[in-house]
């Protein structure tokens, strides 16, 4: 049997009911590392309307929400740059994946892409990532990742803030021996 590949990809507006699908089946474990969502979320209207919002961020520029889909199109996570401000040149990052493909490389790529998306669609220089303490799995993705505790960071509520400082890429520069 060969190992199952991931796809990391946009949100659409056509991902309603795999979306809830996902969400719902994963409630519990999100939620044992995660704040809880709204309830009011957990339903055709309430997805549509999460997606709607992101889809209107992404095209405002302050999202670019993605899915993650195993080779049968399931979606089995999820991955944001939110809080984009290009002027500051930076961006939050948030995912989450689905237990049964934890441990499976799917966060680190998942982030790795979001890395890229950072630096060579958006030009930012530093990704902000928030995460509980206790979250060991998530330290261990964001930490291979190459991000930094920030000092001091950690809330009253237990949560630690680490920063990836990224270099954008330069559309059409190609880098010359000279150069290097």
């Amino acid at each position: 049997m060969s190992p199952t590949t991931f796809a990391v990809r946009e949100l659409k507006s056509t991902d309603s009911d795999a979306l809830l699908a996902f969400e719902t089946l994963n409630r519990t474990w999100f939620e044992s590392h995660i704040d809880a969502r709204d309830p009011s979320f957990y339903s055709l209207a309430g997805v549509g309307e999460h997606i709607a919002c992101y889809l209107s961020g992404f095209n405002a520029g302050t999202w670019h929400p993605h899915v993650i889909e195993d080779t049968n199109g399931s979606i089995v996570g999820r991955a944001n740059l939110k809080s984009i401000d290009s002027r500051a040149g930076s961006a939050e990052v948030g995912y989450r994946i689905a237990e049964h493909v934890c441990g499976q490389g799917v966060a680190t790529l998942a982030l790795r892409h979001l890395v890229e998306q950072a630096k060579t669609r958006w030009g930012l220089t530093q990704l902000i990532a928030y995460v509980f303490a206790e979250n060991a799995g998530s330290m261990r993705v964001l930490d291979r990742c190459g991000f930094i505790a920030d000092r001091g960071s950690q809330a009253a509520t237990g949560e630690c803030r680490l920063v990836l400082p990224i270099q954008p890429a330069i559309a059409g520069r190609q880098t010359l021996a000279r150069d290097a």
